[in-house]
């Protein structure tokens, strides 16, 4: 296809759902420089990194990348249905009124994302960077332990189980062993990918409570590689 049938390119600025998997910069520098070079709007899905998550507003903060487009929701509003698109002014030059969705600025949503990056702005943000190196340092030492963990990401933290470090043979089965032993024992953890754990707490989570999940992450491991 010729770029100049390119409207737009999406990407998450940090892998989701494929497994939380961070790019190198100098992807986003490419990818953006290319948008750039053929008036390609680069369009950055923050809906899963955006507000706060990766320990800065937004993911592509880390990457010195100023999209044109994000697109933000669940962690916007705390939990109350909301989603919202942010873009330049020059792009944004509808006349109101012209676009509509079902839940299109409910009133109690907007408040509560209002409350939210209030919040974020006052604290939380920096909470995310201090606790997320914090628990990022203490799953690395994990590896040093479990056979099991064949990498350790950030800036959404997860790790990736394997059956052998050299071959990187994804523990699939092993995976879904682990989030369902360490959801037996009070914990709640979500996969990505084949064989990843993504860690994705409320932003106002403790040391404390690092601590406990790190426990619980432990003896789960324990038992799997058993």
């Amino acid at each position: 296809m010729p770029p100049e049938e390119v409207a737009a390119i999406f990407v998450e600025p940090i892998q989701g759902e494929g497994g939380y998997i961070v790019p190198p910069k100098s992807f986003h520098d490419k990818l953006k420089q290319l948008c750039d070079d053929y008036d390609i709007l680069y369009v950055a899905d923050e809906i899963q990194s955006g507000m706060g998550w990766t320990g800065k507003m937004f993911a592509c903060d880390h990457f010195g990348i100023d999209p044109d487009i994000f697109t933000v929701a669940k962690g916007i509003a705390s939990g109350m249905p909301l989603g919202a698109m942010l873009a330049r002014h020059d792009i944004m030059d509808w006349v109101p009124g012209s676009h509509a969705s079902t839940f299109g600025g409910n009133p109690v949503s907007c408040r509560a994302a209002l409350a939210t990056i209030a919040l974020l702005e006052d604290g939380l943000v920096d909470n995310a960077t201090i606790i997320g190196d914090y628990f990022k340092r203490e799953l690395i030492k994990l590896a040093d332990t479990h056979r099991l963990i064949g990498d350790v990401r950030g800036l959404m933290i997860a790790i990736e189980l394997v059956t052998d470090r050299e071959k990187k043979t994804r523990a699939v089965e092993e995976r879904n062993l682990m989030v369902e032993l360490a959801f037996q024992k009070g914990l709640l953890l979500l996969g990505c990918g084949e064989n990843a754990v993504r860690f994705i707490p409320a932003l106002t989570i403790t040391q404390e409570d690092i601590d406990k999940a790190l426990s619980i992450i432990d003896e789960v491991l324990t038992e799997v590689e058993k």
